[in-house]
């Protein structure tokens, strides 16, 4: 990995850690866009469950006095159940295909009726919730725009629906990055990583977390929903594009 790869991934680390930070959600989907456009599917995979798990952790334990442990806990029954799935599947998806994904995900969470997305303190809802953003997590190698969906109607507060928020995706972004490490090595395929270049990678993703804080403080629940489904329409139209163009060979 070239030194320009490897300045252009933190500089996008932690640009990405900030709105996250904000939004609970969108730098993450913003990440993975940014590093399909330098790296190999398995390996960008790889690399942003490391730096998600950095920057959703430590998410997590700065608002941890408002995560609701019960919500997670019925959350990673559904988790456990898809990524037990996946890993007999054994299926690693195209870079087209990834944009794809990435792109449909916040529109489809937009057109589907609210009475179709059980919320995660309804009955069945966190299950459900763990089951597809586990399955999504291998497939597109984000899951923000669904799992939003299923926190946005709750009755929670934004620190609330932040800190349990963060956690799940800790979740699931450690099951993604077991998932596509044990695929790379399956297939023999070299990680350019080295420990020095982690370290700084989830150091930088804790630096753009700590920094969207104030940010987040300052957000009214009203501007915070308002924002946050209309940042994820743009990325979507911009990713499920260049997807399209991909797959296309444009």
């Amino acid at each position: 990995m070239s030194l320009i790869t490897a300045v252009f991934i933190v500089f996008s680390i932690v640009g990405t850690s900030i709105v996250s930070g904000v939004f609970g959600m969108a730098g993450g989907m913003l990440l993975m866009g940014l590093l399909l456009a330098v790296l190999p599917v398995t390996m960008a995979m790889i690399l942003h469950g490391f730096t998600q798990i950095a920057s959703n952790g430590w998410r997590g334990v700065v608002w941890r006095r408002y995560v609701n442990l019960q919500v997670i806990g019925r959350y990673a029954i559904g988790l456990v159940v898809a990524s037990t799935l996946f890993f007999f599947i054994n299926y690693i998806p195209e870079r087209a295909v990834t944009l794809m994904f990435l792109g449909t995900l916040p529109v489809l969470v937009l057109i589907v009726p609210n009475k179709w997305i059980p919320q995660v303190d309804r009955p069945w809802g966190a299950e459900i919730c763990g089951f597809l953003n586990g399955a999504l997590q291998l497939i597109a190698g984000i899951s923000g725009p669904v799992l939003d969906a299923f926190f946005i109607r709750t009755s929670f507060d934004r620190r609330m629906v932040i800190a349990t928020k963060a956690i799940s995706q800790t979740c699931a972004h450690l099951v993604k990055l077991i998932y596509f490490s044990h695929a790379a090595l399956t297939h023999q395929e070299s990680i350019p990583f080295s420990l020095l270049f982690l370290t700084g990678c989830a150091l930088t993703a804790i630096v753009g977390t700590m920094l969207s804080r104030k940010a987040l403080e300052n957000l009214s629940d009203h501007q915070f929903r308002y924002w946050t489904k209309r940042i994820l329409l743009l990325i979507g139209i911009i990713y499920f594009s260049q997807g399209l163009l991909l797959y296309f060979g444009a």
